[in-house]
């Protein structure tokens, strides 16, 4: 899959966990399909855990690929939780996932890819109704759009029970998943994490994409898109 052209229209990023690297994974998945010559924007559904104003998880992947990356924020909580229990709190009736389907695919039709980060992981509920990003992925395949999953893996020990469950999960509903990007590798990695890299895909069913080094988040722009295309193996 070595042309970006060759990935679905979307591509929905989901994490083993919460702080496993999905912000980082997404903002690098953007500068190589850009580095590739292809249109690529990031969505993000619901931003939890900040106040209005704040930068929120779009803004940190454009300060890491660029200004001038199309970025969208569809709904903001301001408690750090799950959609639907910061919704809750604040007394917020949340969209259903069909309504976020419906304007995800709407704006897939002005870039090659549209990459979508979730809320920590796959099966976080979304909405009141207990839609989740598998379920947005659902519904974006019965409009017609194209859709695969990439999964940011934590690297150490404990990621693969998760690891495997969220693939049973989107096979049961016949989303492909595409990658396992591991989300922050450290620069001395022990046994589990270096065991994991073979485990991963046998567990996943999915090839092992790449890994971010530790701190990848702290690059500038300029460095971080420099170096992102050398931290995948998408082949």
């Amino acid at each position: 899959m070595t042309d970006p052209r060759s990935l679905p229209s979307v591509v929905l990023v989901t994490g083993t966990g919460t702080e496993v690297g999905k912000t980082v994974a997404t903002a690098a998945l953007a500068a190589l399909v850009r580095a590739r010559g292809s249109d690529v924007q990031v969505v993000k559904p619901t931003q939890t855990g900040l106040a209005p104003g704040e930068p929120g998880d779009v803004d940190e992947v454009r300060r890491l690929v660029g200004d001038d990356l199309v970025t969208h924020e569809l709904l903001r909580l301001r408690d750090p939780l799950s959609p639907e229990a910061a919704a809750r709190r604040e007394g917020v009736e949340l969209p259903p996932v069909a309504a976020h389907a419906r304007r995800i695919a709407e704006l897939a039709a002005s870039a090659h890819v549209t990459l979508v980060e979730g809320a920590g992981g796959l099966l976080v509920r979304l909405d009141a109704r207990g839609g989740t990003l598998a379920d947005l992925g659902t519904a974006l395949r019965y409009k017609g759009v194209s859709c695969g999953v990439v999964l940011v893996a934590s690297a150490g020990l404990g990621v693969l029970s998760t690891a495997a469950l969220t693939a049973e999960a989107l096979a049961a509903r016949s989303l492909p998943l595409l990658g396992v990007v591991v989300g922050s590798w450290p620069a001395d990695p022990g046994l589990a994490e270096t065991e994991n890299l073979h485990d991963l895909p046998a567990v996943t069913g999915a090839p092992l994409w790449g890994r971010l080094p530790d701190g990848a988040g702290r690059l500038g722009a300029a460095e971080f898109t420099a170096a992102a295309p050398s931290w995948f193996d998408i082949t």
